[in-house]
């Protein structure tokens, strides 16, 4: 390596769609992606936690990222997810989304910082610039702290 080249560090981001707007989802969280399936509803949950589903004989939470963020139901359709997280130390956690765009690699240099919150009071990571769109960098410790705790 020349001594001159400066060492960029990028990740990989999985694009999901909320309604009209696109996050980004730290890929190193993630066990799998998959179709929607049963949701076992979970008594005296919160609204935004539909329940539990079995898949592969293991019991996941999933939280709906729909609801957590303040947006309406909205049917689920073909292009809906269910995003199985794998935290470090912890269970599986899935999440819905509306649906799933493309794996994205970004570099810090394409990633403004931000220490806000959006509306829904989460904590962004930042906000990544991609060909010609934005995305917002969700700070997914902080959702699977958030599902611990509920």
């Amino acid at each position: 390596m020349d001594e001159n080249e400066i060492l960029v560090e990028s990740k990989q981001y999985i694009v999901v769609k909320l309604d009209a707007e696109q996050y980004g989802i730290d890929i190193s969280y993630i066990d799998n992606i998959v179709r929607m399936e049963r949701i076992t509803r979970v008594p005296k949950a919160q609204s935004f936690f539909p329940g539990v589903i079995n898949l592969r004989g293991e019991i996941i939470p999933v939280m709906s990222l729909r609801n957590r963020f303040g947006l309406a139901d909205k049917e689920t359709t073909n292009a809906t997810r269910m995003i199985i997280l794998k935290p470090e130390n912890g269970a599986k956690i899935g999440i819905l989304v509306d649906e799933v765009r493309e794996v994205v690699t970004l570099d810090e240099s394409n990633i403004e910082k931000t220490s806000s919150r959006d509306e829904q009071g989460f904590n962004l990571l930042g906000v990544g610039k991609y060909k010609d769109t934005l995305i917002s960098l969700l700070n997914i410790q902080e959702i699977i702290n958030e599902l611990d705790n509920a």
